[in-house]
Protein backbone atom coordinates (compact mmCIF):
# COMPACT_ATOMS: atom_id res chain seq x y z
CA UNK A 1 0.00 0.00 0.00
CA UNK A 2 1.41 3.06 -1.23
CA UNK A 3 0.49 6.05 1.25
CA UNK A 4 1.45 8.77 -0.56
CA UNK A 5 -1.85 9.74 -3.29
CA UNK A 6 -0.66 13.17 -4.42
CA UNK A 7 2.38 15.32 -5.38
CA UNK A 8 3.29 17.99 -3.97
CA UNK A 9 3.95 19.71 -7.17
CA UNK A 10 -0.16 20.91 -7.35
CA UNK A 11 -0.59 23.99 -5.33
CA UNK A 12 -4.24 22.95 -4.27
CA UNK A 13 -3.25 19.69 -3.45
CA UNK A 14 -0.62 20.95 -0.87
CA UNK A 15 -2.10 23.82 0.19
CA UNK A 16 -5.11 21.70 1.43
CA UNK A 17 -2.69 19.56 3.38
CA UNK A 18 -0.96 22.50 5.15
CA UNK A 19 -4.34 22.87 6.17
CA UNK A 20 -4.17 19.43 8.20
CA UNK A 21 -2.23 21.11 10.76
CA UNK A 22 -4.12 24.03 12.75
CA UNK A 23 -1.83 27.39 13.88
CA UNK A 24 -2.77 30.32 15.81
CA UNK A 25 -3.55 33.79 13.72
CA UNK A 26 -1.51 36.70 14.20
CA UNK A 27 -1.71 40.11 13.22
CA UNK A 28 1.93 42.41 12.55
CA UNK A 29 1.19 45.83 12.70
CA UNK A 30 3.16 49.52 12.66
CA UNK A 31 2.22 52.84 12.30
CA UNK A 32 3.70 54.08 9.02
CA UNK A 33 3.10 57.88 8.82
CA UNK A 34 0.58 58.04 11.79
CA UNK A 35 -1.50 55.39 9.82
CA UNK A 36 -1.99 51.98 10.97
CA UNK A 37 -0.39 49.52 8.36
CA UNK A 38 -0.52 45.71 8.79
CA UNK A 39 -1.68 42.00 7.83
CA UNK A 40 -2.81 38.67 8.98
CA UNK A 41 -0.35 35.55 9.53
CA UNK A 42 -1.08 32.14 10.46
CA UNK A 43 2.48 30.93 9.78
CA UNK A 44 4.01 32.71 13.41
CA UNK A 45 6.54 30.62 15.26
CA UNK A 46 8.56 30.88 18.36
CA UNK A 47 11.98 30.56 17.36
CA UNK A 48 14.61 31.42 20.57
CA UNK A 49 14.25 31.78 24.20
CA UNK A 50 18.15 33.52 23.92
CA UNK A 51 17.61 35.99 22.26
CA UNK A 52 14.08 35.79 21.61
CA UNK A 53 13.03 35.48 18.55
CA UNK A 54 9.82 34.46 16.83
CA UNK A 55 9.03 33.81 12.96
CA UNK A 56 6.21 34.45 10.75
CA UNK A 57 6.16 33.90 6.56
CA UNK A 58 4.82 36.95 4.70
CA UNK A 59 4.52 36.23 0.54
CA UNK A 60 6.31 37.67 -1.68
CA UNK A 61 4.19 39.79 -3.05
CA UNK A 62 2.61 41.13 0.11
CA UNK A 63 2.23 44.69 -0.78
CA UNK A 64 1.92 45.36 3.29
CA UNK A 65 5.42 43.77 4.19
CA UNK A 66 7.44 46.47 2.82
CA UNK A 67 5.73 49.19 4.31
CA UNK A 68 5.91 47.42 8.16
CA UNK A 69 9.51 45.82 7.27
CA UNK A 70 11.32 49.95 7.47
CA UNK A 71 9.52 50.60 10.92
CA UNK A 72 12.09 50.52 13.97
CA UNK A 73 9.22 48.39 16.05
CA UNK A 74 6.32 46.22 15.41
CA UNK A 75 3.60 45.18 16.80
CA UNK A 76 2.65 41.48 17.11
CA UNK A 77 -0.94 40.39 18.36
CA UNK A 78 -2.24 36.75 18.90
CA UNK A 79 -5.36 37.05 18.40
CA UNK A 80 -7.95 35.76 20.42
CA UNK A 81 -11.11 33.07 19.62
CA UNK A 82 -13.37 36.10 18.67
CA UNK A 83 -11.50 37.71 16.73
CA UNK A 84 -11.91 35.87 13.16
CA UNK A 85 -13.30 39.23 11.78
CA UNK A 86 -10.26 40.89 12.95
CA UNK A 87 -8.26 38.74 10.93
CA UNK A 88 -10.77 38.82 7.79
CA UNK A 89 -10.04 42.84 7.72
CA UNK A 90 -6.63 42.53 8.30
CA UNK A 91 -6.28 40.02 5.06
CA UNK A 92 -8.15 41.99 3.12
CA UNK A 93 -6.73 43.21 -0.06
CA UNK A 94 -8.32 46.54 -0.61
CA UNK A 95 -10.01 49.37 1.70
CA UNK A 96 -9.83 50.31 5.22
CA UNK A 97 -8.42 47.35 6.75
CA UNK A 98 -8.49 48.77 10.55
CA UNK A 99 -11.87 50.41 9.95
CA UNK A 100 -13.60 47.99 12.11
CA UNK A 101 -10.44 47.16 14.20
CA UNK A 102 -9.82 48.05 18.06
CA UNK A 103 -5.99 48.93 18.39
CA UNK A 104 -3.59 51.08 20.37
CA UNK A 105 -0.43 52.38 19.60
CA UNK A 106 2.34 51.35 21.67
CA UNK A 107 5.72 53.43 21.70
CA UNK A 108 8.06 53.36 18.87
CA UNK A 109 5.24 52.96 16.14
CA UNK A 110 4.11 49.31 17.03
CA UNK A 111 0.48 49.09 16.96
CA UNK A 112 -1.38 46.46 19.17
CA UNK A 113 -5.03 44.95 18.79
CA UNK A 114 -7.01 45.25 21.81
CA UNK A 115 -8.26 42.12 23.61
CA UNK A 116 -5.87 39.89 21.14
CA UNK A 117 -4.20 37.29 23.99
CA UNK A 118 -1.05 38.14 23.74
CA UNK A 119 1.20 41.55 22.30
CA UNK A 120 4.84 40.88 21.26
CA UNK A 121 6.51 44.34 20.62
CA UNK A 122 9.28 43.42 17.96
CA UNK A 123 12.06 44.74 15.62
CA UNK A 124 13.34 42.97 12.27
CA UNK A 125 16.00 40.92 12.91
CA UNK A 126 17.07 38.58 9.89
CA UNK A 127 14.73 37.88 6.95
CA UNK A 128 15.60 34.35 4.71
CA UNK A 129 14.03 33.61 1.04
CA UNK A 130 11.82 30.73 1.62
CA UNK A 131 10.23 30.06 -1.81
CA UNK A 132 6.97 32.36 -2.52
CA UNK A 133 7.44 33.61 1.02
CA UNK A 134 9.97 35.49 2.92
CA UNK A 135 10.91 33.92 6.58
CA UNK A 136 10.86 36.94 8.74
CA UNK A 137 12.59 36.47 12.18
CA UNK A 138 11.39 39.25 15.01
CA UNK A 139 13.44 40.23 17.95
CA UNK A 140 11.02 40.33 21.19
CA UNK A 141 11.63 43.92 23.20
CA UNK A 142 8.80 43.38 25.36
CA UNK A 143 5.41 41.51 25.65
CA UNK A 144 2.29 41.71 27.86
CA UNK A 145 -0.16 38.13 27.95
CA UNK A 146 -3.41 37.17 28.19
CA UNK A 147 -2.70 32.96 28.41
CA UNK A 148 -6.50 32.55 30.08
CA UNK A 149 -8.06 34.08 26.49
CA UNK A 150 -8.37 31.34 23.92
CA UNK A 151 -6.82 31.70 20.86
CA UNK A 152 -8.13 32.21 17.05
CA UNK A 153 -7.53 29.01 15.41
CA UNK A 154 -6.92 28.33 11.70
CA UNK A 155 -7.55 24.89 10.47
CA UNK A 156 -8.45 23.81 7.43
CA UNK A 157 -9.23 26.74 5.69
CA UNK A 158 -11.77 28.34 8.25
CA UNK A 159 -11.54 29.09 11.91
CA UNK A 160 -12.09 27.06 14.72
CA UNK A 161 -12.34 27.19 18.57
CA UNK A 162 -10.78 25.28 21.06
CA UNK A 163 -12.92 22.95 23.18
CA UNK A 164 -13.33 23.48 26.76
Amino acid sequence: MNPLVATPMDPAVLRQAFGCFPSGVTALCALDSGTPVGMAASTFTPVSLDPPLVSVCVQDTSSTWPKLRGQSRLGLSVLAEDQDLVCRSLAGKGGDRFADVDWEAGEGGSVYIRRANLWLDCSLHAEFPGGDHTIVVLEIHGLKAEPDRAPLVFHGSRFRRLAA
